[in-house]
């Protein structure tokens, strides 16, 4: 995280509601919350592309400015649309720059491993994000990978190197990271080893209304 905290300006929300903040969003703010420690919940308004520039970029942490009145928050958690591709809400935790919170951040993979270079072979990410454990001032903007020197074909959180006071709070042998081997068939090809069943033979029983041979058909008459 950058030393210098930036400053949002916030409006108090003296109206409440679903039908209020649709007309909020409509004129280009975005509702929110601030509340911890120990302080009321207020309601504000925050400028709706000021905040969701400073999310893609990284940023957790702003000066609120509300009231006459100035606050260290915490993104606590963010409201998405019933699309789930809009951020809605936002409610901000005080706190102060020294406090040890957990948060998300997200992964910037950069470089190809050599492994992924083999015929066939492709490259996933298996996660974008990363929960972390550190002190509020700092917490980084994103966790940079790169992949060029990666060890065998998969890379696990217990092998990532993070910055001094961060420490990863996912689980260590999850994989960040991972080549696989894509094999295709030839159409029509046997694959190797493969039992080829043999095919069944139908039954008088099996097959309602087979025929019976003719030898059979004179045995039964007989027996009438």
């Amino acid at each position: 995280m950058s030393h210098e905290v930036p400053v949002l300006e916030a409006q108090p929300r003296e109206r409440l509601g679903s039908r209020y903040t649709k007309r909020l969003r409509a004129t280009g703010q975005m509702p929110a919350v601030i509340y911890g420690h120990g302080g009321a919940v207020v309601s504000v308004a925050v400028d709706e592309k000021l905040i969701l520039s400073a999310l893609r970029r990284g940023l957790h942490v702003f000066e609120v400015k509300t009231a006459g009145k100035s606050e260290t928050c915490l993104v606590k958690e963010l409201q998405f649309g019933w699309l789930g591709d809009n951020v809605i809400h936002v409610d901000f935790s005080r706190v102060n720059l020294d406090e040890v919170v957990t948060v998300s951040v997200a992964l910037n993979f950069i470089g190809t491993p050599e492994s992924a270079k083999r015929p066939g072979s492709v490259l996933t990410h298996d996660i974008s994000e990363l929960q972390v454990r550190c002190k509020v001032r700092d917490i980084p903007e994103s966790i940079r990978i790169d992949l060029t020197h990666m060890p065998g074909d998969i890379l696990t959180v217990a092998e990532l190197k993070l910055a001094p006071g961060v420490t990863a709070v996912s689980n260590p042998h999850a994989a960040l990271a991972r080549v696989v081997v894509v094999v295709e068939e030839a159409a029509g090809e046997a694959v190797a080893g493969a039992v080829v069943a043999a095919p069944e033979v139908l039954t008088a029983k099996k097959e309602e209304g087979a025929v019976a041979p003719a030898g059979d058909a004179k045995k039964a008459e007989k027996k009438k």
